[in-house]
């Protein structure tokens, strides 16, 4: 499960990581922006169909990357107990980029990959209402370590 603000690098960890471990790669962007494009007003619904397909993979033996803000304690609970229910081990990484003014040219420079989707601006990023973990999980700071690095530090905590 890869958690952290928009613009820190979670989706470019999260498709290397995949294509690595050969898992099923569930981005929330995806799926919310699907659900907007049907004519749906989205809350927690991306969450919901999101842990359903995660769930349904993992208990056929996928190992399943998550992309995600995830960012209250109920979704985090949420991604362990379908981890729980799938008898398999669950790995909370939470991306970070501490250089601020990195952290924002990357959420200016975005283009988006999902046609007609919307990026959230950078006031929209500071905003946000994403609250502190109060769980343990792998710290990965993007501002400090390459693409290949971070892949490589989720790797190693995965193996370990």
């Amino acid at each position: 499960m890869l958690s952290g603000l928009p613009g820190v690098g979670k989706t470019t960890l999260a498709r290397r990581l995949a294509a690595a471990l050969e898992a099923v790669h569930i981005r929330i962007d995806s799926i919310e922006h699907a659900l907007r494009s049907a004519g749906s007003r989205v809350d927690s619904e991306g969450y919901l169909v999101a842990y359903a397909i995660a769930e349904d993979n993992l208990r056929i033996g996928r190992t399943v990357v998550a992309d995600c803000v995830n960012p209250w304690p109920a979704t985090r609970s949420e991604w362990s107990a379908v981890a729980e229910r799938a008898v398999v081990r669950a790995i909370s990484v939470e991306v970070v980029c501490t250089d601020v003014d990195e952290h924002r040219r990357r959420v200016e420079s975005r283009i988006s990959d999902i046609a007609g989707h919307h990026l959230p601006t950078w006031a929209d990023v500071i905003e946000r209402d994403y609250r502190p973990w109060d769980s343990n999980r792998l710290v990965v700071d993007t501002a400090l370590l390459s693409v290949q690095q971070s892949v490589q530090k989720i790797l190693s905590a995965i193996s370990a």
